[in-house]
C-alpha cells in the first residue's frame, strides 16, 4: 500500500537537494585559480567557522523557520555571486561569512518542519523513514554536485558558481511553495546566547574529564580529516588531475563512505568501544605518517581512507556520548561539540595551509601525524576507563 505523505515532505526533499548540492565543494581549487595562496585560503575557512559559531545562536532576529529557510537561500545566492565576481581576499572572506550564515539558517530547520508536517495526519511514526530518505537525498545531492564541478575544473570553472546561483534560486522557489504547518510554540524555553553556549561548554568540559578528552579528540580528528579533504584539492591542481579523474575520485570516495556508514553498526557489535575508538584513531595516525611518502598515487589512496575514517567516526562517537550523557543534556552536548570543532578548524586550517605552502602537502600532514601520535598515546587513559 502506497503511503500518502503531506506534500510538504516532498517539497522538503526538493529543498534539501537544492540546499546541499555540492557544486561548490572544490572551492580550494577555485580560490587558487583566483590567485589566493594557501594561507589566505585557510583564513577564509577560519572566518567561516568564526561566523558559523556566531550565527549558530538561535535567538536571532528572524521570526520563524520559514524566514530562516528563505533568508538562508538569499544568503547562499549572494555568497555565490560574491565568489563569482570577487578579486580580493576581503570580498572572498565576506562570501564565506554569508556562506556560514546560509549554512546555519538551513541547519536543523528542515528536520523540524518535516516532523511537524506529519503531526496533523498522525504519521509521526513514519518520521524515521522520512529522515532516512532525507539523508539519502543529501548524499546524492552532494555527490552529484561535486562530480559536475570536477568536470568543470579545467573548463570554465566559474560556471560552478553560476550553477550555485541558479540552484539557490530553485531552492528559494521551493521555500515559497512550502506551507508552514501550524504547531504550538513554546514560550518557556530559555534563549541561548554566545555567552550561554560558552558557559555550557566550559561547565561540561570542566566537570566530565572523560567526556572532555573524547570531545577534544573528536574535534581534532574531524578537523584533520576535513583539512585533508580540502588541501588535497590543491594537490590535485598541482598534479594536473583531469576533470574526469577528480569526478571519479569523488564518486569512489562517496561510495566508500556510504559503505563505511552502513558497516558501522556491524563493526560496533564486534568490537568494544574503547578498542574501536583506539583502532580508528591509530589508523588515522598511521595514515598521516604514511603521508611522508610523497607519491601522488599513495596520497590519493590515503585521501580516500581519510574520508572513510571521517564517515566512521561520527556514529561511533555519537554512540559513545549517548551512553555517557543523559538524553536531556543532548542539546548542550551538540553545542559543545560544535564549539570545539569550530575552534579546531579556526586554528588548524590556516596552520595546515601555512605548512603546505612553506613545504609540501606531505610535510604538513606528516608533521600533524607525529603530533597526533603523541595525542593518541596521551588519550589512552580516557579510552581505557570508558565502559
Amino acid at each position: 500500500m502506497t503511503i500518502k505523505y503531506p506534500s510538504t515532505i516532498f517539497k522538503g526533499y526538493a529543498y534539501t537537494f537544492f540546499s546541499f548540492f555540492g557544486i561548490t565543494s572544490l572551492w580550494v581549487i577555485y580560490l587558487q585559480m583566483q590567485g589566493l595562496n594557501l594561507v589566505e585560503i585557510g583564513l577564509c575557512e577560519s572566518i567561516f567557522h568564526i561566523a558559523s559559531f556566531v550565527f549558530e545562536v538561535p535567538s536571532g532576529v528572524l521570526a520563524d523557520r520559514f524566514s530562516y529557510r528563505f533568508w538562508g537561500r538569499i544568503a547562499s545566492i549572494v555568497s555565490a555571486t560574491l565568489m563569482l565576481v570577487a578579486h580580493s581576499f576581503w570580498l572572498f572572506a565576506l562570501s564565506f561569512v554569508l556562506g556560514a550564515l546560509s549554512y546555519n539558517l538551513q541547519s536543523g530547520t528542515i528536520d523540524a518542519l518535516m516532523y511537524d508536517s506529519l503531526v496533523a495526519p498522525q504519521q509521526t511514526q513514519r518520521f524515521p523513514n522520512v529522515i532516512s530518505n532525507l539523508n539519502v537525498v543529501i548524499e546524492f545531492s552532494q555527490t552529484a554536485g561535486v562530480v559536475i564541478a570536477g568536470f568543470l575544473v579545467h573548463w570554465h570553472f566559474e560556471l560552478t558558481y553560476v550553477a550555485a546561483i541558479l540552484i539557490g534560486i530553485f531552492g528559494l522557489i521551493t521555500v515559497l511553495l512550502m506551507k508552514e504547518p501550524t504547531v504550538p510554540k513554546s514560550i518557556d524555553l530559555p534563549k541561548q546566547t554566545v555567552k550561554s553556549i560558552i558557559v555550557m561548554a566550559y561547565r561540561t568540559l570542566k566537570t566530565n574529564r572523560q567526556l572532555r578528552g573524547l570531545m577534544i579528540f573528536q574535534a581534532v580528528f574531524d578537523g584533520i580529516c576535513t583539512s585533508y579533504y580540502f588541501y588535497f584539492q590543491s594537490l590535485m591542481e598541482t598534479h594536473h588531475f583531469s576533470g574526469f579523474m577528480i569526478s571519479l575520485l569523488m564518486v569512489i570516495s562517496a561510495g566508500m563512505n556510504i559503505v563505511g556508514i552502513k558497516l558501522t553498526p556491524w563493526i560496533q557489535k564486534r568490537l568494544a568501544k574503547p578498542a574501536l575508538v583506539s583502532g580508528v584513531s591509530a589508523t588515522l595516525v598511521g595514515l598521516l605518517l604514511l603521508t611522508w611518502i610523497n607519491w601522488i598515487s599513495t596520497l590519493t589512496i590515503l585521501f580516500l581512507f581519510s574520508q572513510l575514517l571521517a564517515s566512521l567516526i561520527e556514529p561511533i562517537f555519537s554512540s559513545y556520548y549517548n551512553e555517557m550523557i543523559a538524553s536531556q543534556q543532548r542539546a548542550t552536548l551538540l553545542s559543545v561539540a560544535s564549539v570545539l570543532f569550530s575552534a579546531s578548524m579556526i586554528f588548524l586550517f590556516p596552520l595546515m595551509g601555512w605548512l603546505v605552502q612553506i613545504q609540501t602537502f606531505s610535510f604538513g600532514f606528516g608533521v600533524i601525524g607525529c603530533l597526533m601520535l603523541v595525542l593518541l598515546l596521551l588519550s589512552q587513559k580516557y579510552f581505557k576507563s570508558a565502559k
